[in-house]
């Protein structure tokens, strides 16, 4: 039935338990996983002189950020000897990389967890997982 399982991570607790679910459904289904990290575009509106890290800092703890999110999907991934494409891509609005990722790559489901790193401000304000809810014409399975 599915294919190709998008699995956006940003290494928050929720985001591993859906991950559980994400990895057994691939293995069931015979599909292989795709995972994205979304990387947060340096602020540059917020440049002063008293910048609290430099432009450079922050590129590399999000690269590096993203690799360790990657990899735990990755790992758990060969545990399951699920295929897996692992993807880092620069966004502004998550939802909208995982959207463009999911039209793009031929993904015939996206499985997210029902809150990531904003946690239950972000349940309150509009998450991730609720603008792709809203904006998606591939089914989307929450994990809560």
């Amino acid at each position: 039935m599915f294919k190709r399982i998008l699995f956006p991570t940003d290494g928050s607790d929720i985001t591993a338990k859906a991950l559980i679910t994400a990895v057994d459904l691939a293995r069931t289904q015979g599909a292989e996983i795709h995972t994205l990290a979304v990387k947060e575009p340096f602020p540059y509106s917020a440049i002063t002189e008293m910048q609290p890290m430099p432009p450079q800092e922050f590129y590399d703890a999000q690269e590096r950020f993203a690799t360790q999110h990657l990899q735990q999907v990755e790992q758990a991934c060969q545990a399951a000897k699920v295929a897996c494409t692992m993807v880092k891509v620069e966004s502004l609005h998550p939802w909208e990389a995982i959207l463009e990722y999911t039209r793009g790559h031929d993904c015939d489901l996206i499985v997210m967890a029902s809150h990531g790193r904003r946690g239950l401000a972000g349940l309150l304000l509009g998450s991730e997982t609720q603008k792709v809810l809203t904006h998606s014409t591939t089914p989307v399975l929450v994990v809560r």
